[in-house]
């Protein structure tokens, strides 16, 4: 990054200090530069800038509720409530699903002369210019909106304080959480316990969520509010509640509160420096290195990962092993493997073990909630842990970048790189879809149902992978080049949600004739739907591929400039 030089003066007198607003203005240059020429990519930044404001508006309301109604009965529980699920959402979404946005990759500044406090404090800086940072503002005023008709201006002010406080207590939490676990996934060593910590974590929160809304169709609203109050001095909803207090009287509450919303801040802006600077320079290595074991088959089989150990020795084989090797070992790849394991256990369950009646689940207890379910219920269930597994291929060339030049070279056709594409990823995909199928039935107490399950998951999961083959060659984006396998480029992460659903809705309708015969086929579809399951998914599968194999062909100059990270 230049820094600027007056005129008259000698360099080493001319150099001003980095600050912020250098960060600031460096990421808006990037922006605009990366929406040159790109008419697609503005017209998605476009539609995601409308979707988030229309999820602020509704998140504005919600907030400002209790002031519109003139009622502040439930006023801490909103706040509060509404408050740490925002900062809740901040620290686990960007793990699972979008990912935060990296328009300034912290490794391009590793180089530089930079104090560590100048870079945490430009890169939180140019954070706060996103979409979701404007929705989550605008959607928060509502709570200004409620403390002022409650208390007055001067309750409205300090409502505003704590607003901003909130904000920014939600983008340093997801740095810092997205920076650390960006560091850890990097080591080998601790990525195997990072991955299933993050899968058992995430995975406790179907059960929890299931009991919860439970909990909340009998709720008493009093002890509730009671729990709210409680959240309210914790980082979670100290910030929200702080205009409420005053509008309530309890002016003495609000300069505690804002300190331990700057202690919070404070303490999740050491923790990304610390796990940024690693991530920058490097994890050392302790140790010895471990010794090299010879492998039988000489040196082309060892590019070959055991899981792919079958494949033929040719060009197929070959793209297969590659593709299954960095599916293991890509974190990026990897965290998208993570989701289909604990999305594709829990939601299920979710679903069919409640039988649509939450409350019905804790007063007649698991097997009696289960045994309500339907065979077109688990199919819709199966249908949608299908298409979650195959739309992970929907920027399948954004995770090799710059590399994908080494295809284009060799003119690899594009029907066998798509086949090999779903080769290597149903390797680790389908053993996960079979046992989701065999745990569910087991749960269900239908251990005649695992045909319909296995079935339903193939025919969803291989038309998946037919609609997002097509996706990943005409829609596809690059992707930072950076160790953190959660962050996104400016833009990258509304399309990747626009994207996403697209994809999601074109899978499923392309697997509503399995729901239909579910409904229509009664018992006899028990036993058909394995097999019609089976033909349909594989069919589908090698149908995708040949109709996208030949875009492909046409397009692989324009795909690798489209998946081409630009510096």
């Amino acid at each position: 990054m230049a820094l600027p030089v007056s005129a008259g003066t000698t360099p080493a007198a001319s150099v001003r200090p980095v600050s912020a607003r250098h960060f600031v203005r460096l990421k808006l240059r990037v922006m605009g530069n990366s929406f040159r020429g790109q008419g697609w990519r503005i017209a998605l930044f476009i539609g995601g800038v409308l979707l988030g404001l229309w999820f602020a508006a509704s998140g504005f309301f919600l907030f400002a509720a209790p002031g519109l109604a003139g009622n502040g009965t439930y006023a801490v529980l909103i706040a509060a409530g509404g408050g740490g699920l925002l900062v809740l959402g901040w620290l686990l979404l960007p793990l699972v699903f979008f990912g935060v946005d990296e328009t300034l990759d912290p490794a391009r500044f590793a180089l530089l002369p930079l104090p560590r406090r100048t870079l945490v404090t430009g890169l939180f800086a140019a954070a706060l210019i996103s979409v979701p940072v404007l929705a989550v503002l605008i959607a928060s005023f509502g709570l200004v909106l409620t403390a002022w008709s409650l208390g007055g201006w001067s309750a409205g002010l300090l409502a505003v304080v704590g607003v901003l406080g909130g904000l920014l207590l939600c983008v340093a939490a997801s740095r810092a959480v997205t920076s650390a676990f960006a560091t850890m996934l990097r080591s080998r060593r601790v990525r195997d316990l990072a991955a299933v910590l993050l899968a058992v974590t995430a995975a406790l929160l179907g059960p929890l969520q299931v009991f919860g809304l439970a909990a909340l169709r009998e709720a008493d609203w009093a002890r509730l509010a009671g729990m709210a109050t409680v959240i309210g001095w914790t980082p979670l909803g100290a910030p929200w509640t702080v205009g409420i207090d005053v509008a309530q009287g309890r002016v003495w509450a609000a300069p505690v509160k804002l300190l331990i919303t700057v202690v919070a801040l404070g303490a999740l802006l050491a923790w990304w420096s610390r796990s940024l600077e690693s991530a920058m320079v490097g994890a050392a290595s302790s140790g010895k290195a471990p010794a090299r074991r010879a492998v039988a088959g000489g040196a082309v089989a060892q590019l070959f990962p055991r899981v792919a150990g079958w494949a033929g020795r040719d060009r197929f084989g070959a793209l297969v092993a590659r593709e299954a090797r960095y599916w293991w070992r890509d974190a990026r790849r990897r965290a998208n493997l993570i989701t289909i394991a604990v999305v594709g256990i829990f939601v299920p369950v979710m679903i069919n073990v409640t039988g649509g009646d939450l409350a019905a689940m804790g007063e007649a207890g698991f097997t009696a909630a289960a045994n309500d379910s339907s065979p077109v219920v688990v199919t819709i269930s199966m249908l949608f842990v299908g298409v979650l597994a195959a739309v992970t291929l929907a920027n399948q060339f954004g995770f090799d970048g710059s590399a994908y030049a080494a295809h284009v070279v060799a003119g690899v056709p594009g029907r066998v790189e798509l086949r090999a594409r779903m080769t290597a990823f149903s390797l680790y995909v389908l053993p996960m879809l079979a046992i989701v199928a065999v745990v569910l039935s087991v749960l269900l107490g239908r251990p005649g149902w695992i045909g319909l399950t296995i079935g339903t998951l193939v025919a969803t999961y291989g038309a998946g992978l037919a609609v997002n083959s097509l996706v990943s060659v005409l829609g596809a984006y690059s992707l930072p080049e950076t160790s953190n396998p959660f962050a996104m480029n400016s833009g990258a992460g509304m399309a990747k949600g626009l994207l996403t659903l697209l994809a999601m809705l074109a899978s499923a309708v392309a697997a509503v004739p399995m729901v239909v015969a579910a409904a229509l086929l009664g018992d006899a579809w028990l036993w058909l739907a394995l097999p019609v399951g089976a033909a349909y998914g594989v069919g589908a599968a090698l149908l995708g591929a040949y109709l996208a194999g030949d875009v492909l062909d046409r397009r692989q100059p324009e795909l690798l400039a489209t998946v081409t990270p630009r510096r």
